[in-house]
């Protein structure tokens, strides 16, 4: 019923004011104390899944984007990152939000599905399942080829509402933090809350095999190749790709381009709202 009830409604575009955007194999935790980021929120998701998890006494709320590369060892982090902000003896309880995913021909969907509600269920605290809006029930069928319907959520952190969104602004540095995921990076939790602040980096890779083959293909080749499910990404996938390359071409090695004092970049929301950089050594 609540899948239902999600599936139902059109999708709000959330402007960038008040807003932490997460990308995949990132996530973020905050309370409704919070004076700077009052929405969560993640999209293009495909086959992966956007997990809130919130506890109803302190309203500690996290939001990831999962992929399914560790999906244990992440949902550990994200309960113990909720736990830290919450009194678990006392009054609530912990929430659940799954949403994502659709019948995907490799199953990836199906799978990640299954880890997550088994890591989810091996942990020592009680977690209440409240939406449960993944792979067959987030399917939509056009012409024999399957799609998500949600592709992404926004949760808002004082009233706990959770809608279906889309994200004109993806926040600083996304062309760094996708390179960051496409290196192979495990869930990265980028704001400190107790600051106000997205921390993004150090992060280190080494040169991107072949980047230059891979700029040098058709849309269709790096579609193919590249994406979990070719056929249900959203338009802007190919694109989004290929500003990340070209940005793991132009930084082979971040310690010496992005990141040589090793330190995060830092932002702060300013008064209209929007992310601004602070200087590192303030």
């Amino acid at each position: 019923e609540k899948a239902k009830l999600l599936r139902s409604q059109p999708a709000q575009i959330v402007e960038p004011k008040g807003l932490l955007y997460v990308q995949q194999r990132e996530f973020a935790v905050t309370t409704p104390k919070d004076g700077s980021v009052s929405i969560l929120g993640s999209d293009d998701a495909t086959t992966c899944h956007i997990v809130v998890l919130r506890h109803t006494g302190s309203g500690a709320t996290c939001l990831t984007h999962c992929d399914g590369s560790d999906t244990e060892a992440e949902v550990s982090l994200i309960m113990s990152s909720v736990k830290s902000f919450s009194d678990t003896t006392g009054y609530g309880r912990l929430e659940v939000h799954l949403v994502g995913g659709f019948n995907d021909d490799r199953q990836l969907s199906q799978k990640l599905t299954n880890q997550l509600l088994r890591a989810f269920d091996l942990q020592p605290d009680d977690v209440h399942l409240v939406t449960f809006c993944v792979t067959e029930l987030n399917d939509r069928e056009e012409k024999d080829i399957h799609f998500p319907i949600i592709y992404g959520i926004a949760v808002n952190v004082k009233t706990a509402e959770i809608f279906p969104a889309t994200f004109p602004e993806k926040g600083p540095d996304e062309a760094l933090r996708s390179a960051h995921v496409l290196t192979g990076a495990t869930l990265t939790n980028i704001y400190d809350a107790k600051m106000e602040q997205l921390h993004i980096g150090p992060y280190f890779w080494r040169p991107f095999p072949h980047v230059d083959f891979w700029l040098e293909q058709d849309d269709k080749q790096i579609l193919q190749n590249l994406s979990t499910s070719p056929l249900a990404e959203p338009p802007h996938f190919v694109s989004h790709i290929r500003s990340t390359l070209t940005f793991l071409k132009e930084h082979p090695f971040p310690s010496r381009s992005l990141f040589p004092d090793r330190k995060p970049r830092i932002y702060k929301k300013n008064e209209e709202g929007l992310w601004e950089q602070v200087c590192s050594d303030k």
